[in-house]
């Protein structure tokens, strides 16, 4: 395994206070701070590992641009029709496995439980992401996040941000 690309101390703890925010943000149910995380043009796929380890494209979620987050952020607080659950992310301390001018490729492990009202909480999804993080104007976004599942099953369906 290669060594890091060098960062400095103060990238590398707002790249770590991003992915904090993201999933401080994605457990909230304000839907609406989730699309702020990304730039306008990106990519935020949620993929099974086999599909990504493979060169597969079928992808569970594929959005590429803010206005489409948006479009499903209107989606799940109005139009979507399922079980109201709460989540909680549990996310690994980002690798930086390539760093450049204002551009770091990361990835993390994650985990996201569910807990549906009166029932007891189940691990629901439990992969890595794959990230292109990019300073802005506005602070760090991502311009890429890949979730890749680990498991081929996923209960039902994803209806929140993983």
């Amino acid at each position: 395994m290669s060594s890091p690309a060098p960062i400095n101390f103060e990238d590398w703890f707002a790249i770590n206070q991003l992915y904090a925010d993201y999933a401080s943000a994605a457990d909230s149910g304000n839907w609406d701070l989730w699309p702020e995380f990304f730039t306008d043009e990106c990519v935020y796929r949620v993929q099974p590992r086999e599909n990504h380890e493979r060169g597969f494209p079928l992808a569970t979620l594929s959005l590429t641009s803010k206005g489409m987050l948006r479009d499903r952020v209107y989606g799940i607080k109005e139009t979507l029709f399922h079980d109201p659950y709460y989540q909680r992310h549990v996310v690994g301390t980002p690798v930086i496995r390539e760093a450049a001018a204002d551009r770091w490729r990361c990835e993390a492990n994650y985990a996201v439980f569910r807990t549906k009202l009166s029932e007891a909480t189940t691990v629901f999804n439990v992969g890595r992401t794959l990230d292109v993080v990019v300073r802005t104007p506005a602070g760090l976004k991502f311009a890429v996040r890949e979730c890749i599942y680990d498991s081929e099953m996923i209960p039902n369906s994803i209806i929140y941000p993983i």
